[in-house]
């Protein structure tokens, strides 16, 4: 398990890149990104929903609440990514954004 500064600068730097992918796609997407005490936001017009990413230091992952579901992504030495999919932050935030809007033309880069 990576120690406790290295998983605080690898999610720090992994959320600040989600939360960039995200606010350059808000206008087209429906959503307002917002950061609030390290922990980042999605917030959905139609339909009305919320995602919540917060970095869980005693475990060492980052966990996502989006969908009525806990999804726990790991570090994989080189990104924090969901064990069972194999997928890592931003492809499974942009999958789970198309999934609740069902707007399968937004892109997170």
């Amino acid at each position: 398990m990576m120690d406790e500064t290295t998983f605080r600068r690898e999610a720090d730097r992994a959320l600040h890149a989600l939360k960039q992918s995200l606010i350059d796609a808000e206008e087209d997407g429906g959503f307002e990104a917002e950061e609030n005490g390290g922990v980042l936001n999605v917030v959905f017009d139609e339909p009305k929903g919320k995602f919540v990413f917060t970095p869980n230091t005693p475990v060492r992952q980052i966990w996502i609440s989006a969908l009525s579901t806990s999804f726990k992504l790991d570090w994989n030495g080189e990104a924090f990514a969901l064990g069972k999919t194999g997928e890592v932050l931003l492809v499974l935030t942009e999958r789970l954004v198309r999934e609740h809007t069902g707007d399968d033309s937004i892109q997170l880069r």
